[in-house]
Formats: C-alpha cells, sequence, structure tokens
C-alpha cells in the first residue's frame, strides 16, 4: 500500500482514485457484446462461454434434476450456516415492508402509496474466482418477501460447465425460477433482452466486475431498469490507537482478496500505526490462499494519515466507501457524521466479513463513489411505489377551484375543462 502523510486537499482525489479501465474503450468492448447477444442470441452467448470460459455448453440452463443431485453435494454443515445468514436477513429485511396508509390531504381528497412487487427480475451471481452464493441470499430473500413472480439467475461456469453447488441451492431456498450458466457482459445482455433460452426481465441486479457493471449501466439507457452501479469491491477503515493492528489488517485483507481491481483504504492518526498495520497485513497474507490477488490489489490501494477526526471524516465523505469500518473508540459518535457510504461497521467486533454473509443487512451496496447518491439493495428494491388517489364528490367541490386556478394559470384548457365539466355536473344535480 501506497503511504501518504498528512496530504493536501488538492491531493485527495488523485490519492483516492480507484483502479479502473478506460471509459470509453470499456464501454465499446462492451457495447459490441451487448449488440452480439441482441442479434445472435444463445448462438453468440455460446461462443462467448467458449472463448472467455473454455466451456463449450450444449444448454445454458440447469436442469430442475441436476440441481437437486448438485445440492445433494453440499455439506450439512455449509446448508445449516446458509439457512442461519437466510434467516438473518429475513429478520432484517422482512420490517422493511410497509402497509399502505390512506392520507386525507383534505375533506374528500384520498392519497396513497402502495408496494407492488416487480414481477421479473434477474440476478448476476459472480463465480468467477470465488463462487458468491451469499450474493444469492442478498438479492432472493427480499426478492421472495416482495413477492417478486419470476427471478432469472446468471452466474458464469466452472471449467467443467456446472455451477457451484451452494449457489444452486442457495438459489433453491430463495425461490428462483431458472438457472443459466452463464456470465460477463453477455449475461447482463441475455437478461435485459432475451434470448432464445434466457427470458428478459424488468430489473437486473448483483455486483461484477467492471465489464458487468459498465452493460448494466449501458442496458439501463434503454429501459432496462438496474439496481446500481456496484463493481469492483471496496472498503474504508479508520482505526485509532485502540484498534488492534491484526484486526485492521484482517479487515482490509478480506476486501483486497476479493479481486485484482479491488481497494482498501486505511485512514490512520499515526505513522507507527499505520507501519504496525502493514506489518500484520504481511504476517497474515503468508497464509492466505489468494494472497496474489489481495497483494494486486493492494497495489492499488492507500493508507492516510491524517491528524484529526475532521479530516478524516471529510476524506471518508469524499471516498464514499462501499464498506465502511469505524476501529474507533468513539465510534457511535463518528457514525452520527457519515453522510456517505453504503454500510457502515462499528467497532472493533464488527468485521465488514459480518456484512458479507450473515449478520442481515444486505452486502449489494453501491461502489466506485456512488454511495454519494444510491442505496444499497433492501426491500426496496424489488417494489415499485405505486400512488392512488380517489375523490368524493365532496372532495372534488373542495379541492377543483384550485385545480382550475393552476391549469389556467399554465394555459393548459383540457386540464381545467377536465375539472370545471364534473364541478358543472355536480352544481346541475342540487
Amino acid at each position: 500500500m501506497k503511504i501518504y502523510l498528512h496530504p493536501e486537499k488538492n491531493q485527495w482525489a488523485n490519492l483516492l482514485q480507484r483502479p479502473t479501465l478506460d471509459t470509453r474503450q470499456l464501454d465499446e468492448r462492451v457495447a459490441t457484446i451487448l449488440q452480439g447477444v441482441r442479434q445472435s442470441g444463445d448462438a453468440y452467448i455460446r461462443q462467448l462461454t467458449r472463448q472467455f470460459d473454455g466451456v463449450d455448453l450444449p444448454d445454458l440452463e440447469i436442469p430442475p434434476e441436476a440441481i437437486l443431485a448438485a445440492i445433494e453435494k453440499v455439506p450439512s454443515e455449509l446448508k445449516t450456516a446458509i439457512q442461519v445468514a437466510k434467516a438473518n436477513i429475513e429478520s432484517f429485511h422482512i420490517r422493511q415492508k410497509q402497509a399502505p396508509e390512506i392520507i386525507e390531504t383534505m375533506p374528500g381528497v384520498q392519497c396513497w402509496r402502495k408496494n407492488i412487487p416487480i414481477e421479473k427480475v434477474g440476478f448476476y451471481i459472480p463465480g468467477g474466482t470465488a463462487p458468491l452464493f451469499s450474493t444469492v441470499l442478498m438479492l432472493g430473500v427480499p426478492a421472495q418477501l416482495a413477492g417478486c413472480r419470476e427471478i432469472v439467475l446468471c452466474s458464469p461456469p466452472q471449467t467443467d460447465g456446472s455451477i457451484h453447488p451452494a449457489i444452486l441451492y442457495a438459489a433453491q431456498l430463495v425461490g428462483v425460477s431458472r438457472i443459466f450458466r452463464v456470465g460477463g457482459a453477455q449475461a447482463i445482455a441475455a437478461m435485459a433482452y432475451g434470448t432464445e433460452s434466457i427470458p428478459a426481465v424488468y430489473k437486473i441486479l448483483g455486483p461484477g466486475n467492471q465489464y458487468v457493471t459498465a452493460a448494466k449501466q449501458l442496458v439501463s439507457r434503454e429501459g432496462i431498469a438496474i439496481d446500481m452501479p456496484a463493481g469492483p469491491s471496496e472498503v474504508l477503515v479508520l482505526a485509532d490507537e485502540s484498534a488492534p493492528p491484526d484486526f485492521v489488517a484482517a479487515d482490509l485483507l478480506a476486501q483486497a482478496e476479493h479481486g485484482t481491481d479491488s481497494q482498501v483504504v486505511l485512514i490512520a492518526y499515526a505513522p507507527d500505526q499505520v507501519h504496525a498495520i502493514l506489518q500484520a497485513m504481511e504476517q497474515q497474507l503468508a497464509g492466505l490462499p489468494r494472497a496474489d490477488i489481495a497483494r494486486q490489489a493492494l497495489a492499488n490501494s492507500a493508507a492516510i494519515v491524517v491528524e484529526n477526526t475532521a479530516t478524516a471524516l471529510e476524506l471518508i465523505n469524499l471516498y464514499a466507501p462501499e464498506h465502511l469500518i469505524l476501529a474507533v473508540g468513539n465510534a457511535a459518535e463518528i457514525a452520527e457524521q457519515v453522510l456517505n457510504a453504503g454500510s457502515v461497521f462499528l467497532g472493533h467486533y464488527s468485521p465488514e466479513s459480518v456484512g458479507d454473509y450473515a449478520s442481515g443487512t444486505n452486502h449489494t451496496l453501491p461502489t466506485h463513489g456512488f454511495a454519494k447518491a444510491y442505496s444499497g439493495v433492501s426491500l426496496d428494491t424489488f417494489v415499485k411505489k405505486v400512488t392512488f388517489q380517489r375523490l368524493s364528490p365532496e372532495g372534488l367541490k373542495n379541492l377543483g377551484p384550485t385545480v382550475e386556478i393552476l391549469a389556467e394559470a399554465e394555459q393548459l384548457a383540457a386540464h381545467k375543462l377536465a375539472v370545471s365539466i364534473r364541478l358543472q355536473y355536480l352544481n346541475n344535480e342540487q
């Protein structure tokens, strides 16, 4: 990690820059894939699967009998752990349900809002270097609670053409309708446009690499809804002198091992503290199977020494991390001043890993600074909020004259007429 001692504010944007590909070049590559899937469907997807995954698939969909056979291979201990995680995620998300409340804005004028589930949703589940079956729970539990009618899942195949059994087990638990062995931007295109095998959906959700994220953003311009731009994973840890270096090191490495394009940021108050944490990271790296991946991610990462909490908070809110760990003695106090973050972890015993798996909060979160304006996945992600209004004759008499004045002022005569003709009818009835 690069170490910065009390950098000037004009340096912050550069030292906090995320590792990215050239955006224009990335969009061009992804647009070519989207167009290929739109034109050639399954045939083009099979071609890309051979090219990128090294697998020749006769069928893209996994049949029900193959799913059941794969689920039998999941160890019972892992099944139990997945069930515990699912229960916690359900407990947190089910409390986000809202019953319609009828508001009478004036006598005879009633307004209310109703949550209606999105009928067809598609999940992208990364499965390349790490099969993220936890993401199936994070997307599937709120979708199931919301009442989505059709859930399609795409995940890249392993070298033998299969999908990790734990992904299939989690998918069965949350009511996924159909599962396809497709990865990358081509999976996003398939769920956006539909192919001979893969049905089109109304909203696409799930994290992925920069190609997947770019594909989601491009199809969103064509009217396909997405959850958010959720790209390479990232964490920012604020640590004070009370933070055990081993704890902080492990938290940083937990994100770094996600992928070579992940990024971790450490903010601390003293150079000695930073060096102690980096030393602990080196010791822990030696025992990690994904050490090479983590080291590449760390090359794109930064440790920043600041003078005080006010500066630390300013940096945090500028960076807007996907995950924010407050490894400080006064975590609750500092948390109240956090404006931009996907999910916040307070204190020395709240590692980011618990949010990734089983505390109950959702781990599908905005990255790349999008936490300044986006929220993580929740029950609201899977519903449309439709408004309703109902006026009685008395209500129209009360409100109608106001609408007539407003419509006339905007020179929209038909708007006024739609009210006036009814008021005239009501007056003639008397």
